[in-house]
């Protein structure tokens, strides 16, 4: 049974981005990338993987997909010139306007609506299945829609 309701789960999350890429022809992490670069303009690389909990290769490599499809455009810093600015172009807001909501997932949505008591319980179970499964916890920074 449980089984089976992780599999509901996944399906979930595997429907909502396929539904994403086949409307906007962007993976599901791109897009989220891209809501948070619009929704914060001149967000530098580091803080764009601290908004989506990823690691910074990660993120930089989510910024090249975008840089390359012609979505965003980075600037450098007026300060320190190793810094990156990231800035929406037209088309992106555009895109953007098309894409089924949520832009981060179904998943981490339904989740902010669980109760603190939940989160927490739900937590140390999932703790409990990870440490016999003998995962690797860095995996947990690779975005959903990536895997």
């Amino acid at each position: 049974m449980v089984l089976r309701r992780f599999r509901v789960v996944f399906n979930a999350v595997r429907t909502h981005f396929k539904q994403v890429e086949k409307q906007v022809g962007l993976g599901g992490a791109q897009v989220w990338a891209l809501s948070i670069i619009r929704d914060q303009p001149s967000i530098g690389l580091g803080a764009l993987a601290r908004s989506m909990d990823v690691h910074q290769s990660t993120a930089s490599n989510l910024v090249k997909g975008l840089l390359k499809k012609g979505l965003i455009r980075a600037d450098k810093g007026q300060v320190d010139k190793r810094q990156l600015q990231l800035m929406p172009l037209p088309g992106a807001l555009e895109l953007l306007k098309q894409v089924p909501g949520p832009f981060e997932g179904v998943l981490p949505e339904a989740l902010e609506q669980l109760p603190a008591e939940t989160l927490q319980r739900l937590d140390h179970d999932l703790a409990e299945l990870i440490a016999l499964l003998k995962a690797d916890e860095a995996s947990g920074s690779i975005p959903l829609a990536q895997l």
